[in-house]
């Protein structure tokens, strides 16, 4: 890698949008309220929803193609440890009690690799994989309209589109994992938001089998489509409440030509929004990734993910930017004019710019690294968050401030880390607690006092992993009430017996 080095002299969403910073009324004795006036609470089971017994297992294996793929412990077809992977969540915080595992041959769990438990049951619930509905329907070079199953590995996804010359316009840490159906289901945003925006945008059609068990086919390739309502928006982002998506039509950009990326150790935060701009005014167009972490994340990686030393002068921060162009040689000339402008303002204290595709590869290692790497630190809690990005740094400091006047920071809780896509707002703030046990005691201390921190900021509870079982209670700190009743109405109108994803999303 080419290192920048400055001289010895150097120092170092949904969002509910008000006139001015405030806190929802009585926000925790009204969570404390909803929660115990619901038929569904999180910690009892509901006596409407029946008990599955083998009988219904029975009944469930002659509705699909193959009975094999039909799995239960109620019928001694499967082990409580195959269904331990789908009844716990990556993280092991949420776990539940499933018996039953269904996953179709030839056709509503995805990858289960999100943040808020939006995939894993609660209680006894029926899961329904679709792992193996992954298949490649359709795509055409010319428009770069995908047409693909929910299933699809999005990593597949993005290879099978490398080889035609375009890109899913979608990059995650866990691309090797999670799945598209999954990814749209959450309208999750990642590492090429600043680039190609949201899936919003980037989705064209859906198809969706409705809780009544009809098939809502929306799968249509057209950019324009001005013909009524546009049903599929309801479904993105609706993490399974109201449909299970079994395929989409996605427009896919051409792959960029050259791909460059820097890395920058920085003195503060304040250097990284300077950088920020810079950098929008430097690279304008060909700016496809911007991205944040602190020196706590950066040591776990180190420690904990295996990165070797990269900076002579380590910093407090470091932020990665990538470019995307049709040329290598155009691109690189901009990255070193930014880096001379940044050197000269003594903005970084040093820099290294990648010279082949393995070295692209390495820095962006660092990077995608902190979460799993904080994971492997102790007991993380995890929280997506988005907020004004002047102050996305804000939070992680007050943060530690709360949890040092509890008297936890520093004890039984190691250290707080921040780190996330500086372009788009997006802070994921990790707790790091001692041992790999989650704790109420923590947790009880970090929420609400994060949500009503990031409501006073005008932010949203969660930037791109959902609402799940976690956030649930907590939508209040970021939609209005009038938002939450037509959410209810939404759901009581598509799923009146509340059978799809029940105890997540809208309460």
């Amino acid at each position: 890698m080419a290192r920048f080095s400055m001289p010895s002299s150097s120092t170092s969403i949904r969002t509910a949008r008000y006139l001015s910073p405030r806190l929802p009324t009585a926000p925790l004795s009204a969570i404390t309220s909803r929660l115990s006036q619901m038929p569904l609470s999180l910690s009892s089971r509901s006596p409407k929803y029946t008990t599955l017994t083998s009988s219904h297992v029975s009944h469930i294996r002659k509705l699909v193609s193959s009975p094999s793929s039909v799995r239960s412990t109620l019928d001694g077809s499967a082990t409580p440890d195959e269904l331990l992977p789908h009844n716990l969540d990556w993280m092991g915080k949420y776990s539940g009690q499933s018996q039953v595992l269904v996953k179709p041959k030839t056709v509503k769990e995805g990858g289960n690799t999100g943040l808020v438990g939006g995939s894993t049951p609660i209680h006894d619930e029926l899961i329904l994989s679709l792992s193996s509905l992954n298949s490649i329907r359709s795509f055409d070079p010319i428009s770069g309209v995908l047409t693909a199953e929910a299933g699809l590995i999005l990593e597949q996804a993005d290879s099978f589109l490398a080889s035609k010359g375009f890109v899913f316009p979608l990059d995650l840490g866990a691309k090797g994992s999670c799945q598209i159906g999954g990814n749209v289901a959450t309208n999750a945003g990642g590492l090429r938001l600043l680039r190609y925006g949201s899936l919003r945008g980037s989705v064209l059609g859906l198809e969706v089998v409705l809780p009544d068990g009809r098939i809502w086919d929306g799968l249509n390739g057209l950019r324009k489509n001005n013909t009524g309502y546009d049903l599929k928006q309801l479904f993105i982002g609706s993490e399974g409440s109201i449909g299970i998506i079994t395929a989409l039509s996605i427009l896919c950009p051409r792959r960029s030509l050259a791909t460059n990326v820097a890395l920058f150790s920085l003195p503060s935060y304040a250097a990284c929004l300077e950088v920020f701009s810079q950098a929008k005014q430097h690279l304008g167009e060909i700016m496809s990734a911007f991205e944040m972490f602190d020196n706590t994340a950066y040591e776990a990686v180190k420690k904990h993910g295996g990165a070797k030393k990269v900076f002579e002068k380590e910093g407090n921060f470091y932020c990665l930017i990538e470019t995307g162009g049709s040329s290598a040689e155009h691109d690189s000339e901009k990255l070193t004019s930014l880096f001379d402008t940044l050197l000269s303002s003594s903005l970084i204290l040093d820099g290294v710019l990648a010279q082949d595709n393995a070295q692209v590869h390495s820095l962006w290692q660092i990077r995608e690294l902190c979460p799993e790497s904080l994971s492997k630190a102790g007991t993380a809690y995890k929280y997506d968050l988005s907020v004004p990005v002047e102050k996305m740094y804000e939070v992680v400091e007050r943060m530690r401030a709360h949890l040092k006047e509890r008297g936890l920071l520093g004890g039984k809780v190691k250290y707080v880390a921040g780190f996330g896509h500086m372009g788009d707002g997006n802070l994921h703030l990790n707790v790091v607690a001692e041992g790999n046990v989650f704790s109420k005691e923590i947790q009880g201390v970090i929420e609400p006092f994060v949500y009503e921190l990031v409501a006073n900021y005008n932010g949203s509870i969660s930037a791109e992993h959902g609402l799940g079982s976690m956030k649930a209670p907590f939508i209040s700190y970021s939609q209005a009430d009038t938002s939450i009743d037509l959410m209810r109405r939404l759901k009581k109108l598509f799923d009146p017996k509340g059978i799809m994803n029940p105890h997540k999303f809208i309460l």
